[in-house]
């Protein structure tokens, strides 16, 4: 019975974090779709530039809360015992569902964003001290260069080092999702590493107001 639970509560998360919020939300009140200008991302970031902060803020916080609810979705096993191997493994799962529709919502032709916020989302859901250290490196990075990408990429690259080296975590699984999430960013990111490289990406300005 409780797998059976567990297998529906992952494709609960997978179409809990499939909600394209940026989309929904710039086509219900922008008329536009969010995914056609900019960069053509269905994310935060892009909402920040093309939508200003206001919507790009509540996008943000939709998106994080997609994978805080997706991990924070085994508190409804009862027979999972809190902080146990098990409980922060059921946690993972649920988490990089979540993400998963976040990349490939079914929603909408299986076209999402990068990951970032909902992947946020689940770190704060498993271990928020950890994840707020995260938070507080991208700001850091952020505030310095004014490139949203690569403080995405380190602080998602912070994420298994602080949990081995600063917090000591040592849950195989944590730390193999610290990877995965690696590896995830950098593939999502490809075309943001190409402009770094090159000194072509575009600073952000995410608290400038709608044109």
């Amino acid at each position: 019975m409780e797998t059976l639970i567990i297998i529906s509560f992952s494709i609960l998360s997978y179409l809990l974090g499939s909600l394209p919020s940026s989309v929904w939300i710039s086509r219900g009140f922008h008329g536009l779709d969010i995914r056609e200008h900019g960069s053509g991302n269905a994310g935060a970031t892009n909402t920040f530039r093309v939508l200003g902060s206001k919507t790009g803020l509540i996008v943000l916080f939709l998106d994080v809360l997609k994978g805080v609810t997706a991990a924070s979705l085994v508190l409804f096993l009862g027979s999972v015992v809190h902080g146990t191997d098990r409980y922060i493994n059921i946690q993972l799962l649920f988490g990089l569902c979540a993400v998963l529709g976040h990349l490939f919502p079914v929603y909408e032709n299986f076209k999402g964003g990068k990951g970032i916020a909902t992947l946020l989302g689940m770190a704060i859901g498993i271990d928020y001290a950890l994840a707020l250290a995260c938070i507080a490196l991208f700001l850091i990075v952020l505030i310095s260069t004014r490139y949203v990408s690569l403080s995405s990429i380190l602080a998602t690259v912070a994420f298994p080092v602080f949990a081995i080296f600063i917090f000591k975590r040592d849950e195989p699984l944590l730390i193999a999702f610290g990877i995965v999430a690696i590896i995830i960013v950098i593939l999502t990111h490809q075309k943001n590493i190409k402009k770094l490289w090159f000194g072509e990406e575009n600073k952000a300005n995410l608290f400038k107001k709608k044109a």
